[in-house]
């Protein structure tokens, strides 16, 4: 199964944040704690090429406990701050504004020296579509400053907030890449839904997270459906046609909402080396 989507917007959206990253002291990327690898967009890395970074594990709430502690030691291992998170409540949020200070302390020092004073730090958001980056900059805000949403392309533009007097954070759009070289990449992208569900056969997705599940969390199957193939799960979420006929097309919907909401229990399809 070989998904690719890079609409057009993204293309001006990327060349936008390469325009403002001059602008830029800190990089907060946001990745999916399910999926650190797929969800980690290279074109930030070579945009963001000699900035402070900090990495949030966003959505950890959703993930494998185990895998989450795992992804946080091997990016810590690489010298970047890591910080497993749930972006839609504030907790946490005073320890990662201490880290952007701490990911700033030489420029920091450096106006010091120089006798600048309380300049911000000016800090962009980034990460691919449906991660949450607007949901994290609410909490971290204390309020509404951003649009949110449960599906890809929320977010249009880019936008400045205010944190406080020495915190100011960029908003930017969620950015694929032009072509995933993995085919796993895709999947993964498609099965978190950072990509357009018109764009994918949710069946064939299906099939694939079905075989996943029984591979590694077979537990979490038999208690939510109570059996382990798609006619157990059709029948758990009342998908019956007429006749008494199971409908998988339907029941494939409802098993994807499952695993994307959490109600599968906390599950990595990604596992730090």
């Amino acid at each position: 199964m070989n998904i690719q989507w890079y609409p057009g917007h993204m293309t001006k959206a990327l060349r936008q944040m390469k325009d403002d990253m001059k602008l830029i002291d800190l990089v907060i990327e946001l990745l999916d704690a399910r999926i650190p690898v797929s969800s980690r967009n290279p074109d930030i890395d070579s945009l963001a090429s000699g900035k402070s970074r900090i990495v949030l594990l966003n959505k950890s709430d959703l993930a494998d406990p185990d895998a989450v502690n795992n992804w946080k030691a091997y990016f810590e291992g690489q010298g970047i701050i890591c910080i497993p998170l749930d972006s839609r409540i504030n907790h946490d949020m005073d320890r990662i504004r201490a880290c952007c200070r701490e990911a700033c302390a030489a420029r920091i020092e450096r106006d010091r020296a120089r006798g600048i004073k309380n300049r911000p730090v000016r800090a962009m958001v980034a990460g691919i579509p449906n991660v949450g980056k607007s949901t994290f900059i609410n909490s971290f805000a204390g309020r509404a400053s951003a649009r949110t949403g449960n599906k890809p392309g929320v977010t249009k533009g880019a936008q400045w907030i205010k944190i406080d007097k020495q915190l100011e954070l960029l908003d930017t759009p969620g950015i694929l890449w032009p072509k995933f070289e993995d085919e796993a990449v895709g999947r993964n992208l498609a099965l978190i839904g950072s990509i357009n569900d018109e764009v994918i056969s949710r069946d064939e997705l299906c099939e694939i997270l079905l075989e996943y599940m029984n591979a590694h969390y077979p537990d979490s199957l038999d208690q939510r459906y109570g059996g382990r193939d798609m006619d157990a799960i059709a029948a758990r979420l009342g998908c019956v046609g007429k006749g008494g006929e199971f409908d998988h097309t339907r029941a494939c919907k409802g098993f994807l909402d499952d695993f994307r909401s959490g109600r599968l229990g906390r599950i990595n399809l990604e596992v730090a080396p």
